[in-house]
């Protein structure tokens, strides 16, 4: 019998891999809290940071005395951008729908059962939606989130419900978040059928959103495009007059570029 490749598994590597995880949503951050946050001892916390600095993955500031993320983690991440066309073209919708719409437009992926911002555009306007970038949320109560797992395999929302729903529950982000499971699935379903997701203030309090799916060659949703507004002026029915078609027709021609046809 073949090993899972878990037993292959190299301890030094997978808590090199747990450093860098620690600095998607920090700029800076200290060895000993680094040693707290991973369980390691400051030893071996210098040690691995030493090494990542070395290959440029890891820089520290003389200032502070406290690590960031460097230059070679920008470069990796550009050359994951470069081999992956959705990455490569689809700026150029977020950067139409944030003009047209005039509010903030993201693209995102499914990461497990989790939302992750690949890419943002906020317009030029004093009050809007924050960029999320590189953000992970929720799938159930974020529009993008709810569309994916709609138009995705029935495999995908199988897996969510004995893995999230049955064992952990829904967690409400906000009053209006669907906590219940019939509830949520019978949603799940409006929202495959009619091939667009909204989130009214599901996901935080103030905030509105609707999202459209991406398609590659094959057929299968890759991604999924969003605009995202206050929701003092984007209440369901501008968002489904103004804002979504917006966002559909730039899914469906992202989706024609990746070689998609209907």
């Amino acid at each position: 019998m073949r090993k899972a490749k878990g037993d292959y598994a190299i301890l030094t590597v997978t808590n090199a891999l747990r450093l860098l995880e620690e600095f998607r949503n920090e700029v800076e951050v200290g060895v000993a809290e680094l040693g707290r946050r991973l369980r390691l001892h400051k030893n071996n916390v210098f040690r691995l940071l030493a090494t990542l600095e070395e290959a440029g993955y890891i820089e520290q500031n003389v200032a502070t005395g406290r690590y960031r993320l460097g230059l070679a983690a920008l470069q990796l991440g550009q050359a994951f951008s470069r081999s992956r066309p959705l990455l490569a073209r689809g700026p150029a919708y977020l950067e139409e729908l944030a003009s047209s719409t005039a509010e903030s437009a993201h693209l995102a992926m499914l990461d497990g059962f989790d939302v992750v911002h690949v890419a943002g555009v906020a317009p030029s306007r004093m009050v809007v939606s924050s960029l999320r970038v590189g953000q992970r949320l929720p799938v159930h109560c974020t529009a993008l989130g709810k569309v994916l797992l709609a138009c995705g395999p029935d495999a995908e929302r199988e897996s969510f419900d004995k893995e999230v729903v049955t064992s952990q529950g829904l967690e409400a982000r906000t009053r209006r978040t669907i906590q219940d499971p019939t509830k949520f699935f019978e949603h799940v379903r409006t929202v495959a059928g009619q091939g667009f997701a909204l989130d009214l203030e599901e996901c935080e309090e103030g905030l509105c959103c609707a999202a459209a799916p991406v398609h590659d060659v094959t057929g299968r949703v890759v991604a999924a495009l969003s605009v995202s507004a206050p929701a003092c002026r984007a209440d369901e029915r501008s968002l489904l007059e103004q804002i979504l078609p917006r966002v559909s027709g730039a899914a469906e021609r992202l989706s024609r570029e990746l070689g998609h046809h209907v």
